[in-house]
């Protein structure tokens, strides 16, 4: 029952079936012949607003996943531009420093997984920026140490988005998790139901239909 609105459905289904046998004397009655007292309907109804409320939980939690991704990817292109043009410069620039490219990971092409592009990106700024030797060439071409504590400080934001994303997927798992399984006792509980009711109203079709259930027609 994954799909979004197979649920909703699913949920407006239990939750007509669920009042219309509290709320209507005759069906009440004709249930609590069987075992469905109003105590066990109540039951029933406390698993669909449990149910509900677990669903509705986790569309919070999936909206919020959704935003912390889009914000890190905001920054992490922002971060990438800002980066690949300090990275062609410092190309440039220390084209005769042989250190250089060991400690910045100044050649090659760039990762593209987020860890990897990273580790490449905080060597770079952070190795330039600890190193007199790598940064005073820069500081020419108008790079100097506070605009690229600047750039470092964005591909710190990267990495404290890419962690809150984490978190937001983390918890969105949970409550789907938790969701589904308030949905699997529902959808038991609702189907014992709906099989008593057919019994329980079997001569009187206009009662079933008000619980959501066609009858048979001969």
């Amino acid at each position: 029952m994954a799909n979004g609105n197979r649920i909703d459905q699913f949920l407006l289904a239990s939750q007509v079936m669920i009042e219309n046998s509290l709320q209507n004397d005759e069906i009440q009655q004709a249930l609590a012949v069987y075992g469905y007292t109003e105590e066990k309907l109540n039951y029933g109804k406390s698993l669909f607003e449990k149910a509900e409320s677990l669903h509705n939980a986790r569309k919070k939690e999936f909206g919020e996943q959704i935003a912390a991704t889009a914000e890190l990817d905001n920054v992490w292109e922002q971060a990438e531009q800002q980066y690949m043009k300090t990275l062609k410069i410092a190309r440039i620039a220390l084209k005769e420093n042989v250190k250089a490219y060991q400690s910045t990971m100044l050649l090659g092409d760039r990762k593209q997984s987020l860890s990897g592009w990273l580790e490449q990106a905080r060597a770079f700024y952070r190795n330039i920026l600890s190193d007199a030797d790598l940064l005073t060439p820069l500081t020419a071409y108008g790079y100097t140490e506070e605009k690229l504590e600047q750039e470092s400080a964005l591909i710190d934001q990267v990495i404290t988005k890419h962690l809150a994303q984490k978190k937001e997927i983390g918890e969105a798992q949970e409550a789907t998790e938790k969701r589904d399984k308030a949905l699997d006792d529902l959808a038991k509980w609702v189907s014992d139901l709906r099989s008593v009711a057919k019994v329980a109203l079997e001569t009187s079709p206009q009662q079933l239909e008000k619980l959501g259930i066609l009858a048979r027609t001969s």
